[in-house]
């Protein structure tokens, strides 16, 4: 007798050599495929976004659908031929939850680059991607919850674990409760973040006294880029529940004020008109809205000064206000320096001696 004829009288050898010219041809069959479809397609078409994210995913669910179809075809009575089974079952439902998060992010890739943010006008831009980026994030944690399920339905006794924790509903019942408790609220906080937009990617905010700009949002927090660089992370739950200031609510155009305390005997036309002319000066920063100076309180020394102007957004606005209150200050130095603030005093008309020397 041969070998291969000796091969052949066993059917777990047959088996075996079935499922490895299976897997092997299947494989290379799926890879050739999938480059040629990804090579195929344009260059930011939604085709395109989905063959490059499922390039891997089904170069490995082809083989495994190919080995289960050999594994469903052989008799019942080769040995371990159940626990393999079950094996390629949990392993193909574990690849088809991986493929379908990879549907979800090709759908967020196409959104993303049909709508760039580095463009002058990007509030729409913005919102979809907030929209998009909230919900891609809560439909793979959906996803993933759904494939680890229908993991736990392939074994005999995964039926009665809902029924042995609601029997078991104790103080570890409500120890898991409250533990889970904020990942549900940050959950549901980020559903309603990505219908009702409190907050966008890109916004310029103020949260805890910081200001800064939302540079992330994930499934469970926000990641707040600070002025300096720092990040600030906030949960999800925090701009649902707590006030904060959004500065691109509607438009990134803001407006910025400088505040000066002068003496009364200060001439304001000429500084109004200076004011004026330092805006146009810098047509980088101010957006020709609007200019104004106007005095805002007296007191019995001083007049507070308030010089307004506005910018396309708040970064120009920052530098615009500085620079503003460097040149209006210097302004008053040079041209009416004897119109600082000062403190008067009421000194008597008579002559006083001491020692017969003027004081």
């Amino acid at each position: 007798m041969s070998f291969w004829e000796a091969i052949w009288n066993h059917a777990e050898l047959r088996l075996l050599v079935r499922a490895v010219v299976v897997l092997l041809v299947a494989g290379v069959a799926a890879r050739l495929a999938a480059r040629l479809l990804v090579r195929a397609t344009s260059g930011v078409s939604f085709v395109r976004q989905l063959s490059k994210q499922l390039q891997r995913p089904i170069s490995w669910i082809v083989p495994l659908v190919a080995l289960q179809l050999v594994l469903r075809a052989a008799a019942d009575d080769i040995p371990l031929l159940g626990p393999a089974r079950h094996l390629t079952a949990l392993l193909l439902i574990a690849l088809i939850t991986w493929a379908a998060t990879r549907v979800v992010r090709a759908v967020e890739k196409f959104i993303v680059l049909r709508h760039p943010v580095d463009v002058a006008d990007n509030l729409r831009a913005r919102r979809v991607q907030t929209q998009t980026r909230v919900l891609v994030r809560t439909m793979n944690l959906f996803l993933v919850f759904f494939g680890i399920a229908a993991m736990l339905t392939t074994f005999p006794g995964a039926r009665q674990i809902g029924t042995g924790l609601m029997a078991s509903a104790g103080v570890a019942g409500l120890a898991i409760g409250f533990a889970a408790k904020p990942v549900l609220g940050n959950l549901i906080a980020g559903i309603q973040i990505a219908m009702t937009q409190p907050i966008r990617l890109d916004d310029v905010v103020i949260v805890e006294g910081e200001w800064g700009r939302i540079e992330e949002i994930t499934g469970t927090y926000v990641v707040v880029c600070i002025w300096d660089e720092r990040r600030l992370i906030v949960p999800l739950q925090y701009f649902i529940e707590q006030p904060f200031q959004n500065w691109t609510r509607q438009t990134s155009s803001i407006l910025g004020s400088v505040f000066l305390w002068t003496d009364y005997s200060l001439p304001l036309e000429p500084l109004k008109q200076e004011l004026a002319r330092l805006c146009e000066s810098v047509p980088e920063l101010w957006d020709g809205r609007v200019q104004v100076l106007q005095v805002t309180d007296a007191t019995d020394k001083v007049i507070q000064l308030r010089a307004l102007a506005s910018s396309r957004n708040s970064s120009l606005n920052w530098d615009l206000r500085c620079f503003l209150r460097e040149q209006l200050i210097a302004y008053i130095n040079r041209e009416h320096p004897e119109c600082l603030p000062r403190t008067r005093a009421t000194v008597s008309s008579a002559t006083t001696h001491v020692s017969g020397e003027q004081i």
